[in-house]
């Protein structure tokens, strides 16, 4: 697999891995070394931007202490959220596919390799890992509760913002980037609602979304609380649905 070159002969990656981190400093140092094993192994450009949030421990430090090539750590000065740091790094990444992928790779980063071949056979603008697909390969399933909330949450979103996507916040996502890159400048929403919205502007803006079944495993350390997060949440979908209703996409 080939690749490009700037004008001041740096080379384009082909790949930009965004993760975006906050009080990650147990594993983010694990997770970079994940993926620094598997990039020895891709047949393709790549760069790994580790978005830190205004983490209060290690993260940025440890992140920043692992060197290897096409490695950048992106500090914000305070605490934003998710869909910010995930909008930060995507606006910063230079690959033609960006892929944005949870600290804890609770979706293992070898099935990054599924979500591009899907792309490129599909023409696919936006690569949906999803969980809902085929259940059967997800290994540790979330507390019951948890997992009976997002289904009640991907309905909200199906009802509200009429998208047929059956798992909207599986942290695995992958986009192409030229095409994609208004999605990112057009959101709004700072925290774990971020991804309907990505995904409802991708569907106004007539981009091509697929879903692709992916492995999963529950990961231990999540950063939502269910009841205040999931509030937020609900009401962040009521927000898309009015922003689009002013105008604010337009």
């Amino acid at each position: 697999m080939g690749t490009s070159e700037t004008a001041a002969g740096a080379v384009t990656p082909h790949v930009s891995i965004v993760i975006p981190a906050y009080n990650e400093a147990r594993r983010i140092g694990d997770t970079i070394v994940k993926i620094e094993e598997f990039l020895h192994t891709f047949d393709a450009s790549s760069e790994l931007i580790v978005v830190d949030d205004g983490s209060s421990d290690d993260t940025a430090e440890i992140a920043e202490r692992r060197r290897f090539p096409g490695l950048r750590v992106l500090r914000s000065g305070s605490n934003h959220g998710k869909g910010y740091s995930v909008r930060q790094g995507a606006l910063d990444a230079r690959g033609e596919f960006v892929l944005f992928s949870d600290a804890d790779l609770s979706a293992p980063i070898e099935e990054l390799p599924k979500l591009l071949a899907a792309a490129r056979r599909e023409n696919a603008d936006v690569v949906v890992g999803s969980r809902a697909l085929d259940r059967s390969l997800i290994g540790l399933h979330q507390p019951r509760f948890r997992e009976s909330g997002g289904i009640l949450f991907n309905l909200l979103v199906r009802v509200l913002l009429g998208l047929n996507i059956r798992d909207t916040q599986c942290g695995f996502k992958l986009f192409r980037r030229e095409r994609a890159i208004d999605i990112f400048r057009r959101q709004t929403i700072p925290g774990f609602g971020f991804d309907p919205e990505i995904l409802f502007l991708a569907s106004r803006m007539n981009l091509k979304i697929i879903e692709v079944p992916v492995r999963w495993n529950h990961a231990e350390g999540s950063k939502i609380h269910f009841l205040r997060d999931g509030t937020r949440m609900f009401f962040d979908l009521v927000r898309i649905r009015w922003n689009s209703i002013r105008g604010i996409y337009s």
